[in-house]
């Protein structure tokens, strides 16, 4: 089923990078841009984002993440933080780990530990943390952050339809804003907001959720669902004009065959971004040049 396999890949660290336009189109007026429609907005976006596999191969940084455990209403059960290094490679980013850090529940009191191997690696906690650890450095996942969560790409915006909401401020910047959902009313995929910025087509933040719920059958005979699942990103414009996501986060309940029942909660910063090289210049997607 689609949706339990979006539950198992739900996060990676393969989030959709973008390159803004040059200084002298992102200064262009806004009347430029008049009259656009949600489906030509997106179409621009679209085109920057399809750019992004090349621009990793041009930048390091460091990646932070944090998740953690709860039984519902309860106590901690379990939270690991790591940090790494990503480095760009010939087929993508490559991930090293600098620092893992954790704590668990045994017995009555909460046992620390850091470094690789964790323990309890094995206990429903510990699988779910790692699972989702393990996600996150998933560059290569086919049901990547960037391909199912958020429909930025030319791909990803196949099976969606968008609406243009309105045009507002965000930390000086103007944006669209833009809601977007499944054209199949019948998915189970996911919906939400996307605030696009207008100089530059570039993503600011974007925000989703299930497009419906899990059917009723599903979560009656087979104890599954996620109520509450959906994500948070905020991108970041960068001083020499490229964006990437600065952080993620999300906070749901997972409930599966009657004896997985935990809140999760998930957090992502990406940050230290270094240009390293540049094998080709490539011009962004943005005001239209008359």
């Amino acid at each position: 089923m689609r949706m339990l396999r979006i539950v198992g890949f739900l996060l990676v660290a393969s989030v959709s990078l973008a390159q803004s336009p040059p200084p002298e189109q992102a200064n262009e007026p806004e009347q430029a841009n008049a009259g656009l429609t949600a489906d030509a907005i997106m179409a621009r976006v679209a085109q920057n984002q399809d750019r992004s596999e090349e621009l990793r191969k041009q930048y390091v940084y460091r990646q932070h993440t944090h998740i953690l455990t709860h039984k519902p209403k309860g106590r901690l059960q379990r939270e690991e933080t790591a940090d790494y290094d990503v480095v760009p490679t010939p087929d993508g980013t490559q991930k090293e780990l600098k620092l893992l850090t954790g704590r668990y529940w045994n017995k009555g009191k909460y046992e620390t530990f850091e470094g690789e191997p964790v323990p309890e690696k094995d206990t429903l906690d510990g699988g779910l943390i790692n699972g989702f650890r393990e996600d996150l450095l998933n560059e290569k996942s086919k049901d990547g952050l960037g391909k199912n969560l958020f429909p930025l790409t030319t791909e990803g915006q196949k099976d969606y339809e968008f609406t243009l909401l309105g045009q507002e401020m965000d930390e000086g910047r103007s944006v669209y804003h833009i809601g977007f959902r499944p054209k199949d009313k019948h998915d189970i995929a996911w919906a939400g907001e996307a605030y696009i910025d207008v100089a530059e087509f570039q993503p600011v933040r974007v925000f989703t959720r299930l497009s419906r719920r899990i059917p009723f059958a599903v979560r009656t005979l087979l104890g599954t669902d996620v109520p509450g699942v959906g994500f948070n990103v905020v991108y970041k414009r960068q001083e020499d004009g490229v964006w990437f996501p600065s952080t993620l986060g999300t906070e749901f309940r997972i409930r599966a065959l009657f004896f997985i029942n935990r809140d999760v909660s998930v957090s992502l910063e990406n940050s230290a971004f270094e240009r390293t090289h540049v094998e080709s210049r490539m011009k962004a997607v943005g005001a239209p040049v008359e």
